[in-house]
């Protein structure tokens, strides 16, 4: 078969098996129930395969807090030690950042911050010794960046002494996060 040819026998091939999967697409779905048979489900396409990190690539991820439930803070902990443990024992770098904003400042202070839509209860009474210290850790032993909403902060007249150690301001913890996101990092967030 000259070239020519084969290229038109490939070319009649092709329309043959994609006119009827064209058509199979035009029909409406609700065809089904006036008799007609459904349309032929369609192959799932093949996953696309996510591109490795260059060697040497810095993973950079933000944590978003703007929550109150001490047990989605614990979860979030939990995951943040996953991960960085998880590119400490594939040598990968990285820089993990949690940003607290809103509800989340009630973590970063021993302030019961009574008289606020963020006061301490019962339970979070109970757990902040834990938390704290599993933040600190998360800090201390794994280089995660703490950082807090001056907005925030302010608007809750809670002095600047009062929040822990090792903690960064940041004037808009949204905005922050936006920044982060700009420079690729990836954002996470736990329900």
């Amino acid at each position: 078969m000259n070239e020519s040819r084969q290229t038109r026998h490939s070319i009649t091939i092709l329309l043959a098996l994609s006119v009827p999967l064209a058509l199979a697409a035009c029909v409406h779905p609700g065809h089904w129930r006036t008799g007609m048979a459904p349309p032929p489900a369609a192959e799932a396409p093949a996953p696309v395969p996510v591109p490795a990190a260059a060697p040497g690539a810095l993973a950079r991820v933000v944590w978003h807090v703007d929550f109150a439930d001490p047990r989605r803070l614990s979860a979030m902990i939990q995951n943040v030690n996953n991960m960085v443990t998880t590119y400490q024992n594939d040598f990968e770098d990285y820089d993990v950042r949690i940003v607290f904003l809103a509800g989340g400042i009630r973590f970063l202070t021993e302030d019961p911050l009574k008289n606020t839509p963020f006061a301490e209860d019962r339970a979070y009474r109970e757990q902040r010794p834990a938390l704290l210290q599993r933040l600190t850790q998360l800090r201390e032993l794994h280089g995660v960046k703490l950082e807090l909403c001056e907005i925030t902060r302010e608007q809750l007249q809670l002095p600047k002494e009062k929040i822990i150690d090792g903690v960064d301001p940041v004037r808009s913890g949204v905005v922050r996060i936006a920044e982060l996101q700009r420079q690729g990092f990836a954002y996470l967030k736990v329900e």
